[in-house]
């Protein structure tokens, strides 16, 4: 299963933001498990190193972006999932890109604490609740 994760939740697991942390941290694990294929959309990867050298500093994002890119495919953004994008019934261009682009790279779903902004996905989404529930049924 490939699932493009949402940038809330990786800034969960990397910021180590309450309450949100421990589920999106468990994704991370499983993802180094390899019990799921993580995705990042290529604009997730850009906020993560603004927002971790703003917390920390230069040398920290550059590592955490490091890290998660030996983790994680890229789902790139291009001209096609953008325009999809500006075509899309999503509400926020932002979450339409994200969704275009996991699309394009061949993912089967999305996970975000945000499912309503989701809404016109084409792709499944789960909260990381549910898929880390979901992950949990498939290794009994």
């Amino acid at each position: 299963m490939t699932i493009c994760f949402d940038t809330n939740v990786i800034l969960d697991g990397v910021l180590q933001r309450t309450p949100y942390q421990q589920a999106a941290t468990g994704l991370i694990h499983a993802v180094e498990r390899g019990d799921l294929t993580g995705q990042l959309c290529a604009t997730t990867v850009t906020t993560v190193y603004y927002f971790v050298q703003k917390r920390y500093d230069g040398p920290a994002a550059r590592t955490d972006v490091r890290d998660l890119l030996h983790l994680f495919d890229v789902a790139p953004v291009h001209r096609a999932p953008l325009e999809r994008a500006a075509e899309s019934d999503f509400q926020d261009y932002e979450d339409a890109v994200l969704h275009s682009a996991a699309r394009t790279a061949g993912a089967d779903g999305i996970v975000t604490r945000n499912t309503a902004d989701f809404s016109a996905a084409s792709l499944s989404v789960y909260t990381p609740t549910e898929l880390l529930t979901i992950l949990d049924h498939r290794r009994e």
